[in-house]
């Protein structure tokens, strides 16, 4: 006899498997082309039943987007290294390149829709405050404003990668990796 799943796990359930089935069509058509027909075929359910779960097109890209910043900042909080960073940039390497590249799609729609700026916006806040609270624990001996220009750098660091990902690597990646070592060093000894 299977356990009774309670109407809280079954509405979970649903809203996963439209995410993910939205997270598919987002990957093949873009956002803008994406419609709620197509994430409907996809999830085997009508149109009816994902308003039941998501409001709009809009609403799905929003909660796509917090359950990858949720993560991206779980991932974030358990790694305590950072000098495994400079490998991360230096090789390119990718906690999830499908997350990568919806983000990229999040940015290029934020160029389009006020409100998915502003979803980029909100999630980017959330990023950063939280990386400047995990940078601050790892290195307490900087101040504030050198612990915000940090994550800045390494923000654009990281976005940076994620959009080179894109094209061949030009440089051989154990140069970069020291020169990476040697950048990280700089930003956080206290000036």
């Amino acid at each position: 006899m299977q356990p009774k799943v309670s109407q809280q796990e079954r509405h979970q359930i649903r809203q996963d498997e439209i995410i993910a089935a939205a997270r598919h069509c987002f990957r093949a058509s873009g956002f803008h082309a994406a419609s709620m027909s197509q994430i409907a075929l996809e999830a085997q359910l009508s149109v009816g039943q994902i308003y039941r779960y998501f409001s709009n097109k809009d609403a799905i890209i929003e909660e796509m987007i917090r359950r990858i910043i949720d993560y991206r900042i779980a991932e974030m909080e358990g790694n305590t290294q950072t000098q495994l960073f400079p490998q991360v940039l230096a090789w390119r390497q990718t906690l999830n390149q499908d997350d990568d590249a919806l983000m990229l799609e999040v940015a290029a729609e934020a160029t389009r829709n006020p409100r998915v700026e502003a979803m980029m916006t909100e999630a980017d806040a959330r990023m950063y405050e939280n990386a400047c609270a995990h940078l601050k624990k790892t290195h307490p001996h900087l101040d504030d404003e050198r612990v915000r220009c940090c994550v800045e750098i390494m923000a654009v660091l990281m976005e940076g990668t994620m959009f080179r990902r894109l094209t061949p690597q030009k440089c051989d990646p154990t140069q970069l990796h020291k020169m990476y070592q040697d950048i990280i060093q700089m930003l956080f000894t206290d000036q």
